[in-house]
Order: C-alpha cells, then sequence, then structure tokens
C-alpha cells in the first residue's frame, strides 16, 4: 500500500487569523501561506533608498509612501503580500476581512530582489500585481548588479518596461520622479 501525503489548504479566514496573532509576516496564495523571510543588510538599504526618493518626489500630491508593513491584497489571484515598498494615492482602501493596513489601491509597488526571490518577483509576483487596476508603476531594484527596471502601465492597458543601468535614471512617471541608479546604489559594491 502506497502512503499518500495528505496536503492542507488554508482558507483566507484562517491567513486573517495567523497573521492577527503572529509577530512573523506571513504571504498567502492560493490556500498556501508562506513565512516571509527577513532581508539583508543591502536589501534594507536599497529599498530604504528608493523609498526616500518616491517620498521626496511626493511632495505636496495626496499620495503616501509605505514600508514593507503594509500588506497589498491582489484581489484577482487572492495574494496577500508585503511588497518592499508602495505608494498609496488618494484615500486607502482596505481589503475586508484582512488585517489592519490591507491594501488594494496601490499606485506604485516596490520589490529589492534578493536570491530567494528574484525569479518569483520578476515573473509570477510582476503578472499578479498587473492586475490592480490604480497600479500605475512596479519597480524592480535588483540585488546582482546596478540595474533598476520600471514596469510602466500605458494609456491604452498594456505594460512596458524601462531599465536604467549604472549612470543612467529611470523615470516613475505617475509621480512624476526619477530614480538615478548611482544614488540608489550609492552604498553598494555592486557594479
Amino acid at each position: 500500500m502506497t502512503s499518500v501525503r495528505r496536503h492542507h489548504r488554508y482558507t483566507y479566514a484562517d491567513y486573517v487569523a495567523l497573521e492577527n496573532e503572529s509577530p512573523t509576516k506571513h504571504e498567502f496564495l492560493d490556500g498556501e501561506i508562506y513565512a516571509m523571510a527577513g532581508g539583508s543588510e543591502d536589501h534594507s538599504a536599497l529599498a530604504a533608498e528608493v523609498l526616500r526618493l518616491l517620498g521626496n518626489a511626493v511632495g505636496e500630491k495626496h499620495c503616501r509612501v509605505h514600508t514593507s508593513d503594509l500588506r497589498v491584497y491582489v484581489e484577482a489571484p487572492g495574494l496577500a503580500t508585503f511588497p518592499d515598498g508602495s505608494v498609496i494615492c488618494g484615500a486607502m482602501k482596505q481589503h475586508e476581512p484582512s488585517p489592519r493596513a490591507t491594501a488594494v489601491t496601490p499606485a506604485v509597488l516596490l520589490e529589492v530582489t534578493s536570491d530567494s526571490s528574484e525569479e518569483y518577483d520578476t515573473g509570477e509576483k510582476l503578472e499578479m500585481y498587473k492586475t490592480i487596476p490604480t497600479l500605475r508603476e512596479v519597480i524592480l531594484v535588483s540585488h546582482r548588479k546596478r540595474r533598476i527596471t520600471v514596469h510602466h502601465r500605458t494609456d491604452d492597458g498594456g505594460w512596458e518596461a524601462h531599465v536604467a543601468h549604472r549612470g543612467e535614471a529611470v523615470a516613475v512617471s505617475s509621480l512624476d520622479a526619477s530614480l538615478d541608479v548611482d544614488v540608489v546604489y550609492r552604498f553598494s559594491n555592486l557594479t
């Protein structure tokens, strides 16, 4: 007789209950709950630099820049996740039922890649993010080399990518901002 391992699937209500009690952040997707790993010093510094620049760009606009403490719920695939940063413009709409601070209307999302997340962040997760109706841009900051990619929603609803390397800058047009690669990576040893 062969042993069949049963796999438990969680509901979103199970996830909400866990998040309300746990000191650890978790991501939820397709009935699975994943503990979020902590990032490296470089990962944290790169995210902080981009968030600082976005905060400066927001200025007097009715937008707020958030760290990775703000959860984002992506309705189409049912993904609850903590991007490395986000910008919410206008009043923040929250997903119900959810743990506190769960936004559904980001204008800009930031992900700094890592060895363990790069494929997911630049592939499946990016495609899920693109289903958010309010989303204008996704910023991907590489942990391997000095490279920032901004995926921008076009006026016809499509997406185009703009890449900047050492000595270049890339626009975050929804905020009338620009990210200078050398400024973001100024303390990094990456080439």
